[in-house]
């Protein structure tokens, strides 16, 4: 419904009301209402209008007078008769620096600090959507633009403020749309190409975003799913194969690819996104562009790249040839892509964060349109108002904050196409994840004595791994949890002296650790060995006998052996890592 529909014969183009607000660093839309009409949006009448609205004469405008929206009409005032011509008096330079005839003075207001986080090709521009976005038309213009498909109960059921964010974000590699034909497998349903779980922390401090790759060999569950013509179908799961046939393959939807992160990483995420080729061509286009830059020349056939070294900025067609290519960076891997398209998000998130964007009405409205258009979300946040709400939490996280890391993986010596978990780090990492650690070592104070206490307590002679004696019990972790510690502890640290006890006889809240005071040195090596936290320890008041062995009770924390129960406190020193706030070229 547009301005007339509602009343209005003046004539207005919502767009020509687009105006930043500075009380709250929002864009809205504001419809300049006759004398005694009501408000659309509120249904009040418009107090600050008592008589005939007043023109002001019409002036030619100069370049950079104001930010312009799509279609504004230069002669135009700020909407309301008041509020926008008060916000135009605050910019320098602005033709409406001096207050109208009758209008009281503005008393100066602080800005505040306009952040939005947006990345991934701009697939999470999509959270800007709602972000300031008031009134009727605007609602209903991208509402009607988003697509949504069910979670099939994969997800949390939605994020909350009290808690951590999980997004997964997904780059699929069908060859739907203008011009995309050309990339090969026209006919292909789509892969999960591009993975990533975008993790931001409970505190709103920090974020991780962790790239899953597509040739990862991994387990994908059985997954109930709702298909498009409404059927309801339990999809097989498959084991030992590709990641990237999770989504598409056997009528696989995104819930499915939700359903194998949770089982690789044990993080359940709370929504999902989804970008195919045209979403990253006119994300990159609405935004003006992404700077990038090369430390050598690149001219690949595959993806039909052709750059000179040194700094461009790209966008559309270009911007999708930069992230498809491989063989002419690093070692020609997909890993080597992950890493080029990492040092482009940041690249991005960077170019969203600048006032240049922020401050652009034209350049948020394009960037609305097109992620409206252009991205498949889950069915939570199916709507503009679940969306805005998103993107408010998301938004105060700095980019120097925020790291991107790659699974740690192995090349499979099966077979040299693929990857395989590196059980040595990536339990480290997805640890860090679980337990909300930041990568970029932001951590309160408080955070960081409270564990330097734990590690205090834990200090202390450690005995040898073939002098630890422990019975393992199951107290509520997954089924075979105990053989699988026992087949740990004795294969890979040489804890001989241990045994399966099977279920305990009662549940624990978490993993615990029952040992005596002369077993204390045995205790402090299975709780470094297990990564346990001091709290996880409890002391006995008895001495034990020499053969009593401790009591091993594994939790619903527990997931697999060699996966630390207490996360670290920093990230293994050689995994892959690129800081958002960083520039890095291209090798």
């Amino acid at each position: 419904m547009d301005a007339q529909g509602r009343g209005r014969d003046e004539g207005i183009d919502p767009a020509d009301q687009w105006v930043l607000n500075p009380d709250t660093g929002d864009y809205e839309l504001r419809l300049t209402p006759s004398t005694g009409r009501s408000s659309a949006s509120t249904g009040t009448t418009d107090a600050r209008t008592p008589g005939p609205r007043r023109r002001s004469k019409p002036e030619t405008p100069s370049p950079g007078d104001r930010a312009s929206v799509p279609g504004q009409r230069g002669g135009r005032r700020g909407a309301g008769g008041g509020r926008g011509d008060r916000d135009e008096a605050r910019k320098p330079g602005s033709r409406a620096a001096v207050p109208a005839t009758g209008r009281r003075k503005a008393k100066p207001q602080k800005s505040r600090k306009k952040k939005a986080l947006v990345w991934t090709g701009g697939v999470l521009a999509l959270l800007m959507v709602g972000v300031g976005t008031t009134g009727y038309f605007v609602y209903q213009h991208f509402n009607g633009n988003i697509t949504a498909v069910s979670t099939d109960g994969a997800g949390t059921g939605g994020f909350s403020k009290d808690r951590a964010i999980n997004v997964l974000v997904i780059g699929t590699d069908k060859r739907t749309g203008a011009g995309n034909e050309g990339y090969g497998d026209s006919g292909s349903v789509g892969h999960a190409d591009t993975n990533i779980l975008f993790h931001v922390s409970k505190d709103r401090t920090n974020a991780t975003a962790l790239s899953i790759p597509r040739d990862l060999i991994t387990d994908i569950p059985e997954c109930p799913t709702k298909l498009e013509n409404g059927e309801e179908k339990d999809i097989p799961g498959t084991s030992g194969g590709r990641f990237n046939t999770s989504l598409g393959q056997s009528e696989r939807t995104p819930s499915c690819t939700m359903r194998t992160v949770t089982e690789l990483t044990g993080i359940t995420p709370d929504h999902f996104m989804v970008a195919d080729f045209n979403a990253v061509k006119s994300l990159t286009t609405a935004v003006g562009g992404v700077d990038v830059c090369l430390a050598k020349d690149i001219d690949d056939k595959d993806s039909h790249l052709k750059l000179s070294k040194g700094e461009h900025t790209i966008q559309g067609e270009q911007a999708l040839s930069f992230l498809r290519t491989r063989h002419s960076v690093g070692f020609g891997s997909d890993l080597s892509r992950i890493e080029i398209q990492q040092q482009f998000l940041g690249s991005l998130m960077r170019k969203l964060k600048s006032n240049d964007t922020l401050t652009s009405p034209t350049k948020m409205w394009s960037l609305a349109e097109a992620a409206t258009k252009a991205l498949t979300v889950d069915d939570k946040i199916g709507d503009i108002n679940q969306l805005r709400k998103l993107g408010m939490e998301l938004a105060s996280v700095d980019p120097k904050n925020i790291t991107f890391t790659t699974v740690p993986v192995l090349d499979n010596p099966d077979d040299k196409a693929t990857v395989i978990l590196d059980k040595s780090k990536a339990p480290q990492v997805f640890s860090m994840m679980r337990e909300d650690v930041s990568f970029t070592a932001v951590e309160k104070k408080e955070k960081a004595a409270a564990k330097a206490e734990e590690a205090a307590k834990l200090k202390g002679e450690m005995a040898d791994a073939a002098d630890v004696r422990v019975d393992v019990f199951n107290g509520g972790a997954p089924a075979g949890s105990a053989q699988n510690a026992l087949d740990w502890l004795q294969n890979e640290e040489g804890v001989l002296k241990s045994t399966n006890q099977a279920n305990a006889p009662e549940d624990v809240k978490k993993t615990q650790l029952v040992y005596a005071p002369n077993q204390a040195d045995q205790a402090r090596r299975l709780a470094d060995m297990m990564g346990l936290s001091a709290s996880a320890l409890k002391p006995t008041t008895t001495d034990a006998g020499a053969m009593d062995p401790m009591v091993l009770t594994l939790g619903p924390d527990f997931t697999e052996a060699g996966s630390p129960l207490s996360a670290p406190q920093k990230a293994p020193e050689d995994i892959q890592r690129v800081e958002a706030d960083k520039a890095v070229c291209a090798k």
